[in-house]
């Protein structure tokens, strides 16, 4: 894989996403990190799965930012490169949210996509 296809496959985590993880992940006995995976269903054909972990598996790529650890598969990344995920705590409520690049439709909980 090219030096572009990696860049490209990047997922990034804002501060308020690093922050919240952290804290669900310290307030949890033996789990060491949130692991975001995709799969398929959901309203607009895929959907994000967010799981509270204890281990790394061989094929995870980490992103760790200020003491905070996502897992993501291989193949889910293949669906998530380039993208974002952040926490939004607003008038609507608390939500992890994921700014996907590749999705071309996505419903209105935020939580399905399609490409």
């Amino acid at each position: 894989m090219g030096a572009d296809a990696k860049t490209a496959m990047k997922v990034e985590m804002t501060d308020a996403a690093a922050r919240r993880i952290a804290k669900i992940v310290a307030s949890e006995a033996g789990k060491t990190a949130v692991r975001v995976s995709v799969e398929g269903g959901g309203c607009s054909g895929f959907s994000y799965k967010f799981d509270l972990v204890d281990r790394r598996n061989d094929d995870d790529v980490a992103i760790e930012k200020d003491g905070a650890t996502v897992l993501i598969d291989d193949l889910s990344l293949v669906y998530m490169g380039g993208s974002v995920i952040d926490f939004v705590d607003d008038l609507m409520g608390q939500s992890f949210q994921i700014r996907n690049p590749n999705a071309v439709a996505s419903c209105g909980c935020g939580t399905s996509f399609s490409i």
